[in-house]
């Protein structure tokens, strides 16, 4: 297929780019920085450059990824995450039912779905999070307007049947934690993968899977995250002894950990549910918290690419 790939500079684009092109399809790179796989310059929010890159290309798919994030927060106006992220994906969206793509592949977040009593950990336990959480009341204005994305894409596909599947992905940036700096950044990406976190590679193929099925699928949402260890029974030790929880599953975890002077967390306040995705799409992550337990044992790299020096392609420029 005619693939075009919106954030194609980004950490997530490096990956998914030339899997895309080793299966087989021809990949158009668009981001407002420059990067390996990026072949045009130019924004989603300039309608114009949506529309002339459809007209020249004729895509098949689309793989949108490129937004605001939540860092940017601090850079960016709020206006300009409704025209990245809101209206940038409403002219790919109406550019690709005008051509006539077959389907259209919807990078968001599982941030959306955090509101601010989530995020400040007041419950008695940890909250189990899948596709079924309401109300969802984002905290902040990135998750705002992705949100409005995700209903974009819904009002779309209900209108023209356009397929849409839209992936909210749990964390998998490289860099540092831009609120918390304890645990470092290594020991806090491993923990994370027990309830928040998938490695890049997971997340790049789990697009190639959505942009293959999205026609049968039709439209669909899924929580992106590597396979939870836990169930709904561990939720309440979870934020009262998390530690306990995990050596109870992993028994030498504690010393792994221990020999590589990291800690476990003490509490644990939500844990992402990714069974949607492998039941309906299909997918389920290769890499977990038994994969990081296993890389701890044979004194091998870590499978989460940790690197605090990263800074994405559009402030590094």
């Amino acid at each position: 297929m005619r693939v075009l790939l919106t954030g194609s500079s980004g950490w997530l684009g490096r990956f998914l780019a030339p899997r895309l092109r080793e299966a087989g399809h021809s990949v158009t790179g668009l981001d407002v920085a420059p990067g390996i796989d990026t072949d045009v310059i130019g924004s989603v929010a300039d309608r114009a450059c949506v529309e002339r890159l459809f007209a020249e290309h004729c895509f098949d798919a689309v793989i949108h990824g490129g937004a605001l994030h939540k860092p940017d927060i601090v850079r960016y106006p709020r206006q300009a995450f409704i025209d990245v992220n809101v209206s940038g994906t409403l002219h790919l969206l109406e550019a690709a039912v005008a051509h006539g793509a077959s389907r259209f592949v919807f990078i968001s977040t599982t941030s959306l779905m955090i509101s601010a009593a989530i995020r400040a950990g007041t419950a008695n336990e940890a909250v189990w999070i899948d596709e079924s959480l309401a109300p969802l009341e984002p905290r902040n204005i990135y998750g705002i307007t992705k949100l409005a994305a995700e209903q974009m894409c819904r009002l779309i596909h209900d209108e023209h049947r356009l397929p849409v599947v839209i992936l909210r992905t749990g964390r998998f940036f490289p860099e540092d934690d831009d609120t918390h700096r304890a645990p470092d950044g290594e020991n806090m990406k491993a923990n994370e993968l027990l309830h928040r976190r998938l490695t890049v590679e997971d997340a790049a193929d789990a697009h190639l899977l959505a942009l293959e099925r999205a026609p049968e699928i039709g439209f669909g949402t899924f929580i992106l995250s590597a396979p939870t260890p836990f169930t709904r029974a561990d939720c309440a030790a979870l934020k009262t002894d998390a530690a306990a929880v995990i050596a109870r599953i992993f028994p030498d975890a504690p010393a792994l950990y221990a020999a590589r002077g990291w800690s476990l967390p003490e509490r644990i306040d939500r844990v992402y549910d990714a069974g949607l995705a492998e039941r309906v799409l299909g997918f389920r992550c290769r890499t977990g918290f038994a994969e990081q337990l296993a890389a701890l044992r044979d004194q091998a790299p870590s499978p989460v690419t940790h690197d605090p020096a990263y800074l994405s392609p559009k402030e590094a420029g």
